[in-house]
C-alpha cells in the first residue's frame, strides 16, 4: 500500500485479464470523511454517491445540524426561513419593476416585495431537489436567483398583468379603495400561478414551520401604488391645481356674497349715512366716547 502527496490511501490489486495474460491495476481510494453543519437558516440533503455506487437519496439534514459523510457523498444546502424576491428598479432586486397595462389601456410601472420561505419539510424538499434544484444548481446562489426568476417572477409579472386589465388606471392611482382591492386580486392570483409553475407547494407562507402540518400557506405579496408615465401625472397635477384654484375662487365668491348681503341689511336699519358711520366706527375711524345721562358735554372744534 502506497501513500500520495495527499495523504489519500491507494489500494493496488493485481488483476489478470482471462484469455489474454495481461495485469490490469485497479486504484481504490479510501479517503477519511467529513462532515457538513448548515447554518441555522439553512436546510439540508445527503445523497449516498460512492464512486462505485448509484447516487441515492440518503436524509434530509435539518439547520444547524452536523453531518458526517463518506468519501463521494453529496450535500446540498438550501436557504430555510424567510426570504424576500425583490422587482423594483436598482441592481439589488431580483427582477426589474412590472410594466402591465390597465383597462384603459395606459401603461403603469408597479414595484414590491414577495415574502415566503422554502418549504423545507423533508419529503417536499427532496421533490424541490430533484425536480427543480438540479436544473438550476439552486443550492449556489446564482442558481437559486435564477430559479426564483423563473419560479416566482414569472407568476408574479403574470398576476400583476391579469389584476390590472380589470381597473381603470385613474382609479387605481388615485382611489385607495381600488388600490386595495386590486392589491389583493394579484396576491390571489400570484399564489395561485406559483403554485401552478411549482407543480407542488414549494414556497410558503413566511412564517410556516416545518413539519407543523397542513397547509403550507401563501408567500405574502407587498406591492406599491401603480405609477402612470410622467407626462400623465403632470397632466392629472395641473388639473388637480386647476380644481383647486375653481373651488377657492368659488369660496371667495360665497364669501362676497354674504358680506353685501350683511351690508344691504344694515342699511335697511341704518340708513346710508348710518351704515356709513357705523362701518367709520368698526373701522376705527371714528372715536367713540361714552358720556354718563345727563352730564354736559363741551365740544372744542379742532383747528
Amino acid at each position: 500500500m502506497a501513500q500520495n502527496r495527499s495523504g489519500i490511501r491507494l489500494h493496488r490489486t493485481r488483476w489478470w485479464a482471462l484469455g489474454f495474460g495481461v495485469p490490469l491495476l485497479v486504484v481504490v481510494l479510501a479517503a477519511a470523511g467529513c462532515s457538513t453543519a448548515p447554518n441555522p437558516d439553512e436546510a439540508g440533503l445527503e445523497y449516498d454517491a460512492g464512486p462505485f455506487s448509484a447516487t441515492t437519496f440518503s436524509n434530509c439534514i435539518a439547520p444547524g445540524n452536523r453531518e458526517y459523510r463518506g468519501p463521494g457523498d453529496q450535500f446540498f444546502l438550501y436557504p430555510a426561513g424567510q426570504r424576500t424576491f425583490e422587482f423594483a428598479e436598482g441592481k439589488d432586486a431580483e427582477i426589474p419593476e412590472a410594466t402591465v397595462v390597465s383597462k384603459d389601456d395606459l401603461e403603469l410601472r408597479v414595484t414590491g416585495l414577495v415574502t415566503f420561505s422554502l418549504n423545507t419539510d423533508c419529503e417536499t424538499l427532496r421533490q424541490f431537489h430533484e425536480r427543480i434544484g438540479i436544473k438550476y444548481q439552486a443550492h449556489d446562489s446564482d442558481g437559486w436567483v435564477q430559479m426564483l426568476r423563473e419560479y416566482i417572477g414569472h407568476p408574479l409579472n403574470r398576476a400583476i398583468d391579469d389584476a390590472t386589465k380589470a381597473y381603470n388606471w385613474r382609479d387605481l392611482y388615485t382611489s385607495a379603495e381600488t388600490k386595495g382591492a386590486w392589491e389583493k386580486a394579484v396576491g390571489q392570483l400570484t399564489a395561485k400561478y406559483i403554485a401552478e409553475q411549482g407543480g407542488e407547494a414549494f414556497f410558503c407562507s413566511p412564517v410556516f414551520v416545518p413539519g407543523s402540518g397542513g397547509d403550507c400557506g401563501d408567500p405574502q405579496l407587498t406591492i406599491q401604488q401603480p405609477v402612470p408615465p410622467e407626462p400623465v401625472r403632470a397632466a392629472l397635477t395641473d388639473t388637480q391645481r386647476a380644481i383647486e384654484a375653481t373651488r377657492a375662487q368659488q369660496e371667495e365668491n360665497i364669501r362676497v356674497t354674504t358680506e353685501l348681503e350683511a351690508i344691504r341689511r344694515l342699511v335697511e336699519v341704518l340708513g346710508p349715512n348710518g351704515y356709513v358711520l357705523y362701518q367709520a366706527i368698526k373701522d376705527g375711524k371714528v372715536q367713540v366716547v361714552p358720556v354718563p345721562n345727563g352730564v354736559d358735554v363741551n365740544i372744542s372744534p379742532g383747528r
